[in-house]
């Protein structure tokens, strides 16, 4: 009985040590699992406080394009500037309504139209918004004084554009995003080069 009585107990031992190991083991891969895996790269949607500054802001700030490359057909004289406007509507106005769904899913709010001008919203500044003195200009203005404001008030406002843009490109999170910022930067870099053309013809 004594023999028996010490296999026994040998044996409640050993397999208590081998379920103390195994769980060990198991234990040390979900912590590795857990803690030690690298993050997971940016994707669309895991946005962060970057992205949500670059589409609250890019939004008024397209919708002053629009409003400006509205005013191209009943007062442009150029063809090439009617042209230009046509082709900054096109591109933008889509561009709102993507950045303002963008908004929405992440839990934000997005601008009214009353921020457009730089009068309404701290808008001005570094991002080339017009002011509300310099729209009512514009579209008091025809012909060949039209194409000039438009060009000189286009380009500024272009490279207002392209600086919020490189900021999004270098510091936003949603892949989403930093695609649209880069496009802005190139669309809207090539366009300021053809506007400045343009301009040196006036």
């Amino acid at each position: 009985m004594t023999t028996t009585h010490a296999i026994r107990r040998a044996l409640l031992g050993a397999a208590t040590a081998s379920a103390v190991v195994l769980l060990a083991a198991c234990g040390g891969q979900q912590h590795t699992k857990a803690h030690g895996a690298p993050a997971a790269p940016a994707t669309a949607g895991a946005h962060n406080a970057e992205d949500v500054t670059f589409a609250q802001g890019m939004i008024p700030h397209h919708r002053q394009a629009v409003e400006m490359a509205r005013l191209a057909p009943g007062h442009a004289a150029s063809d090439g500037v009617k042209a230009l406007a046509a082709r900054i509507e096109k591109a933008q106005d889509p561009e709102i309504r993507t950045m303002t769904g963008w908004l929405k899913s992440w839990g934000e709010e997005p601008p009214t139209a009353g921020m457009d001008h730089s009068g309404h919203g701290g808008m001005a500044g570094m991002s080339g918004m017009m002011s509300a003195d310099d729209m009512t200009a514009l579209e008091k203005s025809t012909g060949a004084d039209f194409d000039r404001k438009f060009l000189t008030l286009m380009i500024v406002h272009h490279q207002g554009a392209v600086e919020m843009a490189r900021t999004e490109k270098a510091k936003g999170r949603d892949s989403r995003a930093t695609k649209m910022a880069d496009d802005v930067i190139t669309a809207q870099s090539a366009e300021i080069r053809q506007m400045k053309g343009l301009l040196a013809r006036k």
